[in-house]
């Protein structure tokens, strides 16, 4: 077992980078220059803010147990059996610090749904709530042998609805409480660096090898069903990490032919935008397909989402950096297209982790009945009700106590400047923030400037 242990490591890094530097470079890019700072740092307090809440209660919340299965059934587990890690073995941390990395992003998703204009404390605020009601109850039913997968099993590989639909809807959520930017759909708010963006999406799709290829459980009985560790670990890594790396190209490319039919150019946005949402729709589905329906998985998403993302304008939904559009969307058609092309052929039909030891998943192009299907829908729509529900909660409160945005003016003026006493760019020397990171800086930057 040591050479899955060094893997998983190797894996919890790789999707401890899809945060930061990835997300934060690939939003960050996609913002104002007034705003890339404090977008970057949504991301960044999102990491610390959510890994501690996930060893103090998130973990007990979410798995309840010393290990992936080892639930009870219930529909919430509770936040105190396990606290700080209580009762769980040394071993057993790495697999804590990967389920970590996933609620870690999972959270920072949501930032670019709302980019631009919301205070950090807000922001902080907001993680809080919605990862302890709705992102561990989510993972605890569909990861962990809660009471809805007990009843409605369904297939979710590596997060398509714990992560990007539970994202999706709780961006989706936000922006429409917290309303548009200043001058949207008026003023010009285009991306400032691209080449951000193109790093970030590049980073993206390496760390989702540890995304998708970390996310392998073994059990006594999967062993044994495989015939020992050594061939489980090789098909499951070869077929997920085939099926990702297809399904994003295809992705890209889709993206890319939608674009040059519909505007008469292929844009360096289009393709990192093509590359998460190929990314995404593979998520749930990369151990369930065949190396034909990942391709056809990623084509479907590219086409779909570029059209989904362009929506927004027709309903004057102010989702900054298409969260709903390459999330939201992506990660249903990768969740409900297991029910269309999944096969028990596949590593996880082998595996069998379909309805409770059953190794019958066929989706209804493979011959199957519509029960899979009829559990993949089941499953999106239990995330986006759980979802969707507590971001609205806490949206609400926050909205009508402490305040979600920034004054008019520091929107208008700078995000990065009003929050955080700093632009990204000193194109004016001296301008570019206090100088320095002590927190008298402030105090002396004011003094200085009555002087």
């Amino acid at each position: 077992m040591d050479g899955y242990y060094a893997w998983m490591i190797v894996a919890t890094a790789f999707v401890l980078m899809m945060t930061t530097p990835a997300l934060a470079l690939f939003y960050g890019g996609m913002t104002r220059s007034k705003s890339v700072l404090n977008m970057m740092m949504m991301s960044y307090t999102a990491m610390g803010v959510v890994g501690i809440v996930f060893v103090l209660w998130g973990w007990s919340m979410g798995w309840g147990g010393d290990g992936a299965g080892n639930s009870n059934g219930k529909l919430i587990a509770s936040p105190f059996h396990m606290f700080a890690l209580k009762n769980v073995s040394d071993g057993n941390y790495i697999y804590v610090l990967f389920q970590l990395t996933f609620a870690v992003i999972t959270v920072a998703l949501i930032s670019g749904s709302i980019a631009d204009r919301v205070k950090l404390s807000a922001w902080i605020i907001f993680s809080v709530g919605w990862v302890t009601f709705a992102y561990f109850p989510i993972a605890h039913n569909v990861w962990a042998g809660g009471w809805f997968y007990t009843h409605f099993p369904n297939l979710d590989y590596a997060g398509g609805t714990v992560v990007h639909i539970n994202a999706g809807v709780a961006g989706l959520v936000l922006a429409l409480i917290i309303g548009r930017r200043v001058g949207f759909m008026r003023d010009p708010m285009k991306p400032h660096n691209l080449t951000l963006t193109m790093i970030g999406a590049g980073l993206l799709w390496t760390g989702w090898y540890g995304f998708n290829v970390g996310s392998i459980v073994f059990t006594d009985a999967s062993k044994k069903a495989w015939g020992g560790f050594s061939q489980q670990f090789q098909a499951e890594t070869g077929a997920t990490f085939m099926n990702t790396t297809l399904a994003t190209m295809a992705a890209m490319l889709a993206w890319l032919l939608m674009e040059r039919i519909v505007h008469g150019k292929a844009t360096s946005l289009g393709a990192a935008s093509g590359v998460v949402a190929g990314l995404v729709a593979i998520t749930p589905s990369c151990g369930a397909v065949s190396i034909t329906g990942a391709i056809v998985v990623g084509a479907l998403a590219g086409a779909v989402c570029s059209v989904a993302v362009g929506l927004k304008f027709k309903f004057r939904l102010d989702d900054s950096l298409d969260v709903v559009g390459v999330h939201l969307v992506g990660g249903i058609i990768g969740a409900l297209m297991i029910g269309l092309v999944g096969t028990n052929k596949s590593v996880q039909g082998i595996d069998g982790l379909f309805a409770n030891g059953s190794s019958t998943m066929n989706g209804l192009f493979y011959g199957g009945d519509a029960t899979l299907l009829a559990h993949q829908a089941l499953g999106v729509l239990f995330t986006i009700v759980i979802s969707g529900t507590v971001a609205a909660v806490f949206g609400l409160l926050i909205k009508y106590t402490i305040g979600w945005r920034v004054t008019e003016e520091e929107e208008i003026d700078g995000i990065d400047f009003a929050e955080h006493g700093e632009t990204a760019y000193d194109l004016v020397a001296g301008s570019g923030g206090f100088g320095g990171s002590s927190v008298l800086s402030p105090a002396i930057a004011k003094e200085g400037a009555h002087a």
